[in-house]
């Protein structure tokens, strides 16, 4: 049973245990009602909800998405307890999130534990709440703060849920006696139901400044600004009609493209961690992890590791730069210190004890598990991993942080090869969320399922990537990178191609993220495959002459754009040298549309993506997704680069490329995976499931 009723003299109780979170499914749905019905036949003077196990009700059962709604609806459920002739109490801790929170909003009173975090998270799936969310939150908060928490999706605490007028009263007392108590002490004042129906309509705001502000935030996604129209439609309409406006604005986003790919991204994040091989598969204990190199991303490594509870010693070549590193991870916990992810004692005992910095390789010979993070260079990396292989001790795993080099190469420097992995994080690795787990081809089970454990530790979202020059995101990222160069070739600005490509959602379009990451990495990169180059390939000249110049982007204030503080502004210096590679091979430029530099760029990553899934680099296409969403900021609302190419058509992709093909038939050749789906009459979503 999901709801189990009780009384305790006077007052019933409905306590739910549906473990692991109290889903709000079919029979939790029942259960309540059900509940409520019995608590009023028998004469109970009130009513108290609670949650057993770690929370109260934690949102929607994820198992009921996309299959139709089964009766009793949530809507109908709250309407019911907010029509209850008795007074509700809902007694709450943990995660009171989405259908939750509209469950308490119904009742008549709400209380919680101090550690108790409330929010509406609707938008992040593409939905606003729909069961009275948006026109009971802000008769209780006003409007503002009920568009702040429904339009971000993020929770509030406790103390701030009181604050705003959405708690009654916050105390430290198990769920039931804490409901129990404050019922007994309605009772004793003969406090009589307080629906949230019955306040008055909030006062309005300027709406359309809020509707500019919120826009800007969502960057093309839907849900956030249909969220505030429903809020707004709680100012002006009486309570029921404005239930039915927002029943509609929730029907009508049901149907969009960005819910599908929002609840795509939502479960593919999910499910990359699941691999079939892995699953009998214990991980090593990893109790003391080691560090080689402590520069920007082996110092956010390590400040990962630090945040995450684990000690761990840092190896630099000299007292010098072991001081810098030191240093890099000093401002990093500060930061994480400031931001309040981190109490006093804790950024005392990372920085004092967890951490150790040193020159001396006997060091880590204590270590679990040792991540090289060193210049990108094959022969240093050969260097480093002979000496790690004489350090470390038996059952040691060896990783390397590498984003493009041969993990098979690296583990052949050892005497170890089965127990060597790439570990490819992103900075800054302390912040960004992917982390490709990368497997050679003598790499152990057991090696990866110690990857991919200590990825869930540091809170990280793993996939795993076969070996090939930049696995799975940066392999896709250099294909569709080019398709963006190529553009520019032909006619397009760099500054036309960021704004289409903002305009479809990405936060910074390609020109602005090269100049954030440092241009010389990229020129570095290319002079390193030069001697590789397939002579069809059509490689411009402009970037390399940029870096020659000593333009590096935001590092040395100027790159594709001048920068002064954080405004930057088109840069005349490179518009004159992509004119001199164009005049230096004929070309006459051509203006490209929005529309057309979207198609082209999505169309190239989709045709790399696929590459990459069929040859096995990635497993499923949501591996692929996973990689784009978390290290690339792909629009999350269209679920993935593989998401979006279903939910446009995979023959309209390919016809793209097929029509582009006629002009560069090497560089949009299209993937042998994608022309096979398209004559099954199937999607990469199929894979996903097979």
């Amino acid at each position: 049973m999901s709801i189990h009723y009780s009384r305790d003299g006077d007052i019933a109780i409905l306590a739910a245990d549906n473990p692991p979170v109290n889903a709000l499914g079919q029979a939790v749905r029942q259960g309540l009602a059900d509940g409520l019905a019995r608590a009023v036949a028998e004469g109970a003077r009130a009513l108290v909800v609670y949650g057993e196990g770690r929370t109260w009700f934690a949102g929607a059962d994820i198992r009921e998405f996309g299959k139709p709604p089964v009766a009793p609806f949530l809507p109908d459920v709250c309407a019911q307890f907010e029509a209850a002739p008795i007074p509700v109490i809902a007694a709450m801790h943990g995660t009171v999130l989405g259908g939750g929170l509209e469950v308490a909003l119904s009742c008549h009173y709400r209380i919680a534990l101090p550690d108790t975090r409330l929010g509406l998270p609707e938008v992040t799936l593409g939905l606003i709440p729909g069961a009275g969310g948006t026109q009971r939150l802000p008769r209780l908060t006003g409007v503002d703060r009920a568009i702040a928490m429904i339009t971000s999706g993020r929770p509030i605490d406790a103390g701030e849920a009181r604050a705003a007028g959405l708690l009654d009263q916050v105390s430290a007392r198990a769920p039931r006696d804490l409901g129990l108590a404050y019922a007994r002490a309605l009772l004793a004042k003969e406090a009589p139901p307080r629906p949230v129906s019955a306040l008055p309509t909030p006062e309005p705001v300027d709406f359309e400044a809020a509707r500019a502000a919120v826009a800007k935030k969502a960057r093309g996604q839907r849900s956030p600004i249909a969220a505030l129209e429903a809020i707004e439609a709680a100012t002006t309409l009486p309570f029921a009609e404005g239930l039915a406006q927002e029943r509609a604005i929730f029907q009508s986003l049901m149907q969009t493209d960005q819910r599908k790919g929002l609840i795509h991204a939502f479960f593919a994040e999910r499910e990359a961690p699941k691999l079939p091989e892995l699953q009998n598969v214990a991980p090593r204990e990893v109790a003391a992890l080691g560090i080689v190199g402590g520069g920007t991303m082996g110092a956010g490594i390590a400040t990962a590791v630090l945040l995450a509870g684990l000690p761990v010693h840092l190896l630099e070549m000299s007292d010098e730069a072991a001081d810098a590193a030191r240093s890099r991870i000093t401002a990093n916990l500060d930061g994480a210190l400031k931001r309040g992810k981190i109490s006093d004692g804790e950024h005392q005992q990372m920085r004092d004890t967890a951490l150790t910095v040193g020159t001396d390789d006997g060091a880590l010979s204590t270590a679990d598990l040792i991540i090289e993070a060193v210049f990108e260079d094959m022969a240093v990396k050969e260097q480093v991993f002979a000496r790690l292989d004489a350090v470390a001790k038996q059952g040691a795993i060896l990783a390397t942080n590498t984003s493009y080099l041969d993990v098979d190469a690296i583990a052949r420097f050892t005497a170890r090869p089965e127990a060597v992995l790439g570990l490819h994080f992103f900075s800054p690795a302390h912040v960004m969320r992917l982390l490709e787990v990368v497997v050679g081809a003598a790499t152990a089970p057991e090696t990866v399922a110690t990857g991919f454990a200590l990825a869930k530790r540091l809170k990280k979202v793993a996939v795993r990537a076969g070996v090939c020059d930049g696995f799975i995101g940066n392999r896709i990222l250099q294909h569709y990178r080019k398709a963006a160069d190529h553009m520019v070739l032909d006619g397009a600005s760099p500054y036309a191609v960021d704004a289409a490509l903002e305009g479809f959602g990405f936060a910074m379009g390609p020109f602005a993220m090269g100049d954030l990451a440092g241009l010389d990495i990229a020129w570095a990169n290319r002079k390193r495959l030069a001697p590789h180059l397939e002579p069809r390939e059509r490689i411009p000249s402009y970037a390399d002459w940029l870096c020659e110049a000593e333009q590096f982007g935001q590092k040395s204030g100027a790159g594709f754009y001048r920068y002064e503080g954080r405004a930057r502004s088109e840069n005349p210096e490179a518009l004159a040298l992509i004119d001199k590679d164009r005049a230096a091979r004929g070309i006459t430029p051509r203006a490209f549309e929005a529309e057309e530099i979207v198609a082209r760029y999505m169309a190239a990553m989709v045709n790399e993506a696929a590459r990459v899934v069929g040859e096995g680099i990635a497993r499923r296409p949501l591996d692929a997704d996973v990689a784009l969403l978390f290290g690339y900021g792909f629009p999350r609302y269209h679920g993935g680069p593989l998401k979006y190419a279903d939910l446009q058509g995979l023959g309209t992709i390919l016809d793209r490329i097929h029509i582009y093909a006629e002009d560069d038939a090497y560089f949009w050749a299209s993937a042998p995976l994608l022309e096979q789906l398209v004559r099954d009459g199937k999607s990469f979503d199929d894979l996903n499931k097979s």
